[in-house]
């Protein structure tokens, strides 16, 4: 599953990251409501997990935002506040479910999963990315192009398939370093440059035409550019 995880908590956050990812699924975190609405409009989550107390934009508005936007990712809502009432507070504002804390992960786990299983009819989870003959299938996470098999590690995975989700757009550094190192700082490294030189050299270096673009200035575009 994909998830986004919206919490400002630090330590809860982190371990809520870390434990998602040992589960096999792929995660991306908002510290805010403000930031965790944008993401969340991106869209292409099975669930996204929200704290009902939240800087800058509360869990609840939050959630109504999206609702009226026409959102339809399943919402479950993490709080201290357990009450009957606040149970009925928060999935009338659009929640699909309300887990009041403590809690145990093994709980929440069950929970996001039988969320993911119960998705809206007409929104399908997109399994399968193509850019011109590039392909990568999140199911068998297996990417070719031009039918020739490419092997990738899991870090390359993550930032391609990042980069096919934005086909087309321009992908900053600070895009790459929060979607797909969970990083909401700049690590003043060149993690960035060496994954896209190896990602490129495994895409590209073989092939005819390019498809991964430096866009100067700006960060980069995955993109089928015939000329």
């Amino acid at each position: 599953m994909r998830i986004l995880i919206i919490e400002d908590d630090r330590e809860a956050a982190a371990y809520l990251v870390k434990a998602f990812r040992e589960a096999g699924h792929a995660i991306d975190h908002a510290a805010d409501g403000v930031s965790g609405y944008d993401l969340a409009q991106e869209g292409g989550y099975d669930v996204a997990i929200v704290d009902r107390m939240l800087p800058k934009m509360d869990g609840l508005s939050l959630i109504g935002a999206l609702r009226a936007q026409g959102g339809e990712t399943p919402v479950l809502i993490l709080s201290a506040l357990g009450q009957v009432d606040d149970r009925v507070k928060g999935l009338r504002a659009g929640g699909d479910d309300y887990l009041a804390k403590p809690y145990s992960f093994s709980e929440l786990l069950a929970r996001v999963e039988a969320l993911a299983r119960r998705r809206p009819k007409g929104a399908p989870e997109e399994t399968a990315y193509r850019v011109g003959d590039l392909t990568l299938d999140r199911l068998s996470r297996k990417v070719a192009r031009a039918g020739e098999e490419i092997a990738l590690q899991p870090r390359e995975f993550r930032l391609l398939e990042y980069l096919m989700q934005n086909a087309g757009k321009v992908v900053t550094r600070t895009m790459l370093l929060e979607h797909v190192w969970d990083y909401h700082f700049d690590p003043q490294t060149n993690v960035i440059d060496v994954h896209m030189s190896r990602l490129r050299a495994k895409i590209d270096r073989d092939f005819d035409a390019p498809l991964l673009h430096t866009v100067r200035g700006a960060g980069y575009m995955l993109r089928d550019d015939p000329q």
